[in-house]
């Protein structure tokens, strides 16, 4: 969109919600912006974002199998707490131990073959 000059309709007030520090460490890109899988199960990817109600902030966090582009965990909470993470990542972590036809090795956590 910004190639083309476009962007969103902005109402009100808008908020900088990630704002990371001069010094903060960023994790390495394991895969090297590598997004390809040759099977189920060998890459996952996870996505957190945040979506603004009357209520106030909802906060969506995602794990997407690479191989099927499939969403194989997600999680909402009203908070932006570690546990929001894990809990998306036992999902597909619970699926896997006990559908092993899906792909899965059947190995209790286990993220690469």
């Amino acid at each position: 969109m910004r190639e083309l000059g476009l962007q969103g309709l902005v109402r009100g007030k808008t908020t900088r919600t990630t704002q990371p520090g001069p010094d903060t460490h960023r994790p390495d890109d394991l895969v090297a912006r590598d997004f390809h899988a040759p099977a189920p199960n060998r890459l996952w990817v996870a996505d957190l974002t945040y979506i603004r109600t009357w209520r106030g902030w909802v906060y969506a966090a995602f794990v997407i199998d690479v191989h099927s582009r499939r969403v194989v965990g997600w999680q909402l909470a009203t908070h932006l707490r570690t546990d929001l993470a894990l809990d998306t990542l036992e999902m597909p972590l619970w699926h896997r131990r006990h559908n092993p036809a899906d792909g899965g090795s059947g190995r209790e956590g286990r993220l690469t073959e």
